[in-house]
């Protein structure tokens, strides 16, 4: 992959957050040598296969239709772990059976390696009590219906196969080809990284809206203008200067180290990919103490790479819309580091929108421990002796 360095970096704290890059060449060739040009890097594909062969890749899907998942699973590079992590429905249906039916016929001729899990399973649960990791759990105590929930599942499997990277694709893209480039972007992006605590999100060149005039490529989603616009706000309140840096703000395909993964506070449901910014700032942009000192020494980059493929997926409606404002703001609201000023200005905004009664403030979701400390390998021994639905496809 043939890209372009970054052309502008936000540093905040011990934070590098670096503008959007835009790619050049989906494929620039096998052992290509270093780019003529300062500002152009080219990553080649015996780097990019190296680094596939360490990650793995967490699908969570939640009811989304077989041949989307079929198309998302024969896109990641037969080098990854592939890592589906499942809350579909079990009645009247059982949409999991399904789902585990698709994968092991993918399998079966793909010959790849893939594990499958329900977020709901009990066997899931127990393994969660017992390493003393209850923050997924719900009052009936079986994992929350919630997509962090999901992704924290899927870093939990990924850690336990010994992965040291660990990215996210959602199951709802029309297109295979864009999510082979989500992951070679992934790749490219740590392999560009000169620290071991690394963030690359991907940064869609196009959200297509099909309708019945035809196709209209807009720039952004309806949730993510506003989500960036009020991650970037907090950064300006603390700055003094008024930044556009963070294009990403709600980016479900996005990838980072294992050693950074580990460390976060994780917000729930839908509010997890902005949250993972905010707690950066929270954690490392010296405001707040940090018990991560060998981040803070070695610094976290966080890294945007704009796509090629357009970004078709299926629209799920206006409710989901609302529900994603609502978490993405209110993750923002309620984090330590928001200005009083910006809470008054997320609090109008929500009320313009119709999505928050005058004097209530947004939700505020469970917050999720670092999983750093966790035993992984008794978590590993109680999985395979409790769970129900885990599966490893070989």
């Amino acid at each position: 992959m043939k890209l372009d360095v970054p052309r502008f970096t936000e540093r905040f704290g011990t934070i590098s957050m670096h503008g959007v890059q835009r790619v050049y060449e989906l494929d620039s060739g096998y052992k290509t040598g270093k780019s003529k040009s300062e500002a152009i890097r080219t990553i080649d594909n015996e780097v990019i296969s190296e680094i596939e062969g360490k990650m793995a890749i967490v699908i969570p899907i939640k009811g989304e239709r077989l041949k989307l998942l079929e198309g998302v699973l024969s896109g990641i590079p037969h080098d990854c772990l592939t890592i589906i992590v499942s809350n579909s429905p079990r009645q009247p249906i059982d949409r999991y059976k399904l789902e585990r039916e698709a994968i092991e016929q993918f399998n079966r001729f793909a010959e790849k390696n893939s594990i499958i899990v329900h977020q709901r399973d009990p066997g899931v649960s127990e393994a969660l009590r017992e390493v003393g990791y209850a923050d997924l759990l719900s009052n009936d105590g079986t994992v929350r219906n919630g997509k962090a929930e999901g992704m924290i599942i899927g870093m939990l499997l990924s850690k336990m196969s010994g992965k040291d990277y660990v990215g996210f694709i959602d199951a709802d893209n029309y297109v295979p080809g864009a999510v082979n480039e989500y992951v070679k972007i992934f790749a490219s992006g740590i392999a560009m990284s000169t620290t071991p605590y690394t963030m690359v999100r991907v940064s869609w060149i196009y959200k297509p809206k099909v309708s019945d005039n035809g196709v209209y490529f807009s720039k952004w989603g309806r949730v993510s203008e506003i989500t960036n616009q009020y991650l970037n706000s907090v950064i300006s309140y603390y700055t003094g200067f008024e930044t556009e840096v963070m294009r990403t703000g709600n980016s479900g395909e996005h990838c980072l180290s294992m050693k950074l993964a580990e460390s976060l506070t994780y917000s729930s449901g839908f509010s997890v990919e902005p949250y993972e910014i905010i707690n950066l700032l929270e954690e490392f942009g010296g405001i707040i103490p940090t018990e991560h000192q060998d981040a803070m020494d070695k610094g976290i980059e966080v890294m945007q790479i704009e796509t090629r493929n357009p970004h078709f997926h299926e629209e799920k409606g206006d409710a989901h819309v609302r529900q994603m404002f609502l978490e993405a703001l209110g993750c923002i609201f309620h984090s330590k580091i928001c200005h009083p000023e910006l809470r008054e200005k997320i609090t109008s905004e929500l009320q313009t929108r119709g999505l928050l009664d005058a004097e209530k403030e947004p939700p505020q979701l469970q917050r999720i421990r670092p999983f750093k400390d966790i035993d992984v390998a008794l978590f590993s021994k109680i999985l395979h002796e409790k769970s129900t639905s885990y599966l490893y496809c070989e």
